[in-house]
């Protein structure tokens, strides 16, 4: 109904949620030009939704601004032509940059009782993670054995607590796992900063972890974010738990990943988006 009363110039979408698709298909039927900006990530895994939106969206997109350079290469291979593709760099590392500083006074350690670089943050919420029991116990092992070493955050998904009470689990957490509800940008940030170590099945967490130099163990088979694993500080560890828990030792006692911040991610790619979209659509 938008895009009928306003028909505007251009549509503009982020990402690979469900939204992102519709908006690229009702811009595509309507024949109003659309850009897509995090272009070209694939995970190449056809099970994660989000993989379908993001073909899907850059199939029909006028213009594809790229992350990082495997998002180049990914839109050539399947036929996109090189006048549509532009290297950018990361908008969520704008969000980041523009708000970092902001953390720094928040209370959120003091809440949580925890001391900056001596804390553990995980997110987990992937179904090949949280939905089968079996995983959910290897899980719950892993928190626990490194809860002997460490605090742990532990932002609950709904998805994941709603299994978890449904086996009777969350009882079998130590004491030393701090489980909350979902929590706000700016309050995760500061624990995402501030944190020794995180353990995600999460896209963007490689990617924020990555820019702010914190470890990160991703519990997947395979990242649409290639660059955090090659030159930043996470490591793709499958769904094995045992290995995560593995390597979360190892990180915890010193034997750390060192990164590179990729390039372009410096807190301009919204600029260059904006000077792009005025020279090729707005003239």
């Amino acid at each position: 109904m938008i895009l009928l009363k306003e028909y505007p110039d251009l549509v503009l979408f982020v990402g690979d949620v469900n939204s992102t698709i519709s908006c690229s298909l009702t811009a595509a039927k309507l024949h109003i030009k659309s850009v897509h900006v995090e272009a070209g990530l694939r995970s190449f895994d056809r099970d994660m939704p989000e993989e379908v939106n993001r073909v899907l969206t850059d199939s029909i997109s006028e213009l594809l601004f790229v992350t990082e350079k495997s998002g180049i290469t990914n839109l050539k291979k399947e036929g996109i032509p090189d006048e549509k593709i532009f290297f950018v760099g990361n908008v969520m590392i704008d969000n980041l940059v523009h708000h970092l500083e902001q953390t720094d006074h928040l209370p959120t350690l003091k809440e949580f009782n925890v001391e900056p670089g001596n804390f553990v943050l995980v997110t987990m919420h992937r179904p090949s993670n949280v939905d089968s029991d079996s995983q959910l116990e290897k899980m719950l092992r892993m928190l626990n054995s490194i809860a002997g070493n460490r605090k742990i955050i532990f932002p609950i998904h709904p998805r994941t607590r709603k299994n978890l009470e449904s086996k009777n689990l969350i009882d079998c957490l130590k004491d030393n796992v701090i489980l909350t509800e979902p929590i706000g940008y700016m309050d995760f940030l500061c624990l995402l900063r501030n944190a020794e170590l995180i353990i995600t099945d999460s896209g963007g967490i490689q990617e924020e972890s990555t820019y702010l130099g914190v470890q990160c163990i991703t519990t997947r088979k395979t990242t649409e974010r290639p660059v955090t694993v090659e030159i930043g500080t996470n490591h793709l560890v499958g769904d094995d738990f045992e290995k995560a828990e593995e390597l979360a030792i190892k990180i915890l006692n010193g034997n750390r990943k060192s990164g590179l911040i990729p390039e372009l991610w410096d807190g301009k790619a919204a600029d260059r988006i904006v000077d792009i979209i005025a020279a090729n659509l707005l003239r």
